[in-house]
């Protein structure tokens, strides 16, 4: 998937409703969700925690999927994505 700013957002408005709250690090891509969404960034340059704002769940939820799906799947249809993620 594209990180570029464009395609990023795109997506972010395809699967996220908006006024929904959004976590993210502080990637460049994400500047300007705030006209939509409700959005916090943690830049870890600074700090990885601002009260009970941090990406630490979501960090950790990612590294067990990827290591769940490289080690399991031979390969992995984006299609039936949703269905890997119900397994985890």
């Amino acid at each position: 998937p594209s990180r570029k700013k464009k395609a990023l957002q795109a997506q972010v408005k395809r699967h996220v409703e908006a006024g929904s709250a959004l976590y993210s690090d502080a990637l460049k891509s994400y500047t300007g969700l705030t006209k939509d969404y409700a959005h916090e960034v943690i830049d870890h340059a600074e700090k990885y925690v601002d009260g009970l704002i941090h990406t630490n769940g979501l960090e950790s939820f990612w590294s067990l999927l990827k290591r769940g799906l490289h080690g399991t799947y031979i390969s992995v249809e984006p299609f039936h994505l949703f269905r890997y993620l119900d397994e985890q």
